[in-house]
């Protein structure tokens, strides 16, 4: 009888190890199969990433081309032209050319210089965005002052923060088409730049004064959906709002986060 008792303790003793093993082996092969899904989704994300990274360098050197063509044609090329006519006026005249007469077309050429001299701030703007992105900001608003008479202001309240160098080109890029939106489509004479960081938060604000759009109309063709990705991609938090007064864009870009990753 005790024999007995004992072969089927030791039937149920083995039914139990065997069990249990049996579920180890599935637990195991579970979080195995989880911990693979989340390394091919890790990886997937971060090609994603470098995708959007690159198609981001790309776009803003594409807008710099646009930049240095509008910079050629509508400024350094008329200012030229200008003082190509004068001294052909100088030349079929005949006539001395008097001193003033040639003051005013060395304030041509001077004129010029300082028009490729922005030229060339603009070439070197991906230099620029190593050290600092905030003064790449800054200067496409004087550009816009400058090319498009359209007045700004500019705001920087606190210290500018070491931000990612991807992270910053994301968020210059989102910069740059909330601006070229805004002035594609508000027909606003006027636009404020408010830059705000604290220890845990940097904020950019863009605000302009023109038609507005409606939210739920609105299509990718003017970058909204762009400007959310890139957004995302980031961490950040992308909030736009449009009524008839206007269209406000806010970035909030986590730094403790973001620092830590």
């Amino acid at each position: 009888m005790e024999r007995k008792e004992i072969q089927l303790l030791v039937i149920s003793l083995g039914i139990v190890f065997l069990t249990l093993l049996v579920t180890l082996l599935v637990i195991f092969f579970y979080f195995l199969k989880k911990k693979n899904h989340y390394l091919v989704d890790k990886m997937e994300s971060e090609l994603y990433f470098q995708s959007e990274l690159i198609k981001t360098r790309i776009e803003i050197k594409d807008q710099t081309l646009s930049e240095i063509s509008k910079e050629l044609h509508d400024n350094i090329g008329q200012i030229v032209s200008v003082g190509i006519m004068q001294l052909n006026m100088y030349i079929n005249s005949g006539k001395v050319v008097q001193e003033n007469e040639l003051r005013d077309l060395k304030g041509i050429l001077a004129k010029s210089l300082d028009e490729i001299r922005i030229l060339s701030r603009i070439i070197n703007k991906d230099n620029l965005l190593q050290s600092n992105f905030i003064e790449a900001i800054k200067q496409d608003l004087e550009r816009v002052k400058k090319l498009k008479k359209i007045q700004y202001k500019y705001t920087l309240s606190g210290e500018i923060p070491e931000i990612n160098e991807e992270h910053d080109l994301f968020i210059y890029r989102i910069f740059q088409e909330a601006l070229h939106n805004s002035l594609k489509h508000s027909r606003s004479d006027l636009f404020e730049v408010n830059i705000t960081t604290t220890a845990d938060l940097f904020c950019l604000d863009i605000k302009d004064f023109g038609i507005g759009y409606d939210p739920l109309i609105a299509n990718s063709g003017i970058g909204l959906n762009n400007m959310r990705l890139r957004a995302k991609l980031i961490g950040a938090n992308l909030i736009m709002k449009s009524d008839a007064s206007g269209t406000a864009v806010t970035l909030e870009y986590p730094l403790t986060k973001n620092d830590e990753t």
